[in-house]
């Protein structure tokens, strides 16, 4: 038996899901929230900083405890496709293309390193070396964390419906090619 969460299949397009993936820094969030908003579906972003926020931990403790404790990670996931499985959605997550690979459009967002990293720099505040950095090591994290619970690797998205260039276009931009991929039905 896998530790995977069980997405649903057979989704319709009356029971539209989307789901969007990307590395930390490329616009998931953001761009998970305009799709959901232009096309009036609920937004699924159940995320560690919920966890972390329910539990009364800062959010890289709960990502260090997540290092070591695959409960962490098993929690969220379940929630997130529990949620996605009441229907019409977007969710974006790390994972979400993994785990409704077979019940939505899938989208993942690409964005080089350097790229992510100096809007991780922008967004917090922090130096861009210290970013760069932090960014390098929660990839390298994530991947070897999600290889090692669900067998996914997050570097073989080939598979999505959508694959978009983060860099080139703004999230904006981004939004609308999701927007009409989704209208012109998947």
């Amino acid at each position: 038996m896998s530790n995977s969460p069980s997405p649903e299949t057979g989704a319709t397009s009356n029971d539209l899901r989307i789901a969007i993936s990307g590395k930390s820094g490329c616009g998931n969030s953001t761009v998970s929230r305009i799709v959901a908003g232009r096309l009036g579906l609920r937004l699924v972003n159940y995320t560690f900083k919920d966890l972390a926020r329910e539990r009364g931990l800062s959010f890289e403790e709960v990502c260090r405890r997540a290092e070591t404790d695959s409960e962490y990670d098993l929690t969220i996931d379940r929630m997130q496709v529990s949620l996605a499985e009441e229907g019409r959605c977007v969710l974006g997550s790390r994972l979400a293309i993994w785990l409704l690979r077979e019940s939505a459009l899938t989208v993942y967002l690409e964005a080089g390193l350097e790229a992510r990293a100096a809007r991780i720099s922008r967004r917090e505040g922090m130096p861009l070396a210290a970013a760069l950095a932090d960014t390098a090591d929660r990839d390298r994290r994530d991947h070897d964390r999600y290889l090692r619970l669900y067998g996914y690797d997050v570097d073989s998205y080939g598979f999505a419906d959508l694959v978009i260039d983060a860099e080139t276009f703004d999230q904006e931009a981004v939004a609308s090619l999701i927007v009409d991929r989704a209208r012109a039905g998947g």
